[in-house]
């Protein structure tokens, strides 16, 4: 099942991929794709012990999303993809890959009041962490899309142009403004450097996915 979010002049396809069960103790599990990807036709296997409902978006440029005219794409555009989704699911747990996982990471500082744990996964996107150019060298493309994943989108999201630094800060500002004691997880085995600096600036260590998970639907059955 599919709702569609209004989002500025786009259309985001959300997507249910198993809705919430009667006696649901957890909030909504929330899935952030990689770049170049879209939501999962099925629960991944990796997040079937979630206790609730699992949904996936579609950013802008991807899957059944809107595409935006002449590209443009920023991490915080994305980020406001994904707060447009969080405001209209409600308290929920955010899961991403990659790309996903450094919106996802931008996006529950944004909406601290909501997001009930954030988990960061490998996934394929800004793999980079800046390099200190004052000349970052971005790419040109000039042919129109008319499916996803938009090139424009490829091009631009590949690399991060941002300092490491910046990763951090936003780390810092969700953990000061969520009441969680450990909003965010970081379960990535190919470790780009930005999140080794958010996780150094936060004092966390790498964990496997699976208890990651568990400590977030926990911190939904005792909200």
């Amino acid at each position: 099942m599919i709702e569609w979010l209004a989002c500025g002049r786009l259309r985001l396809a959300l997507h249910t991929l198993r809705p919430a069960a009667d006696t649901d103790a957890a909030g909504p599990l929330l899935l952030l794709h990689g770049l170049g990807e879209c939501a999962p036709p099925q629960v991944p296997a990796a997040c079937r012990t979630w206790p609730g409902a699992v949904l996936a978006l579609d950013f802008m440029g991807h899957g059944q999303s809107s595409i935006p005219v002449g590209g443009g794409y920023t991490c915080e555009a994305l980020m406001v993809d994904v707060v447009t989704a969080v405001r209209a699911i409600g308290p929920c747990t955010l899961l991403g890959r990659g790309l996903g996982a450094y919106v996802a990471l931008m996006a529950s500082a944004a909406c601290a009041d909501l997001v009930r744990g954030t988990v960061l996964c490998d996934g394929p996107g800004l793999s980079g962490g800046g390099d200190g150019s004052q000349c970052p060298w971005l790419p040109v493309v000039t042919q129109l899309s008319v499916t996803t994943p938009d090139h424009h989108a490829l091009a631009d999201l590949a690399t991060d142009v941002r300092q490491p630094g910046a990763a951090a800060r936003w780390a810092c500002l969700l953990r000061e403004a969520s009441e969680l004691q450990n909003p965010l997880h970081f379960c990535l085995s190919e470790r780009p450097v930005w999140a080794l600096v958010a996780a150094d600036a936060l004092g966390q260590t790498f964990t496997p996915l699976a208890p990651a998970l568990a400590e977030c639907a926990l911190s939904h059955a005792r909200a």
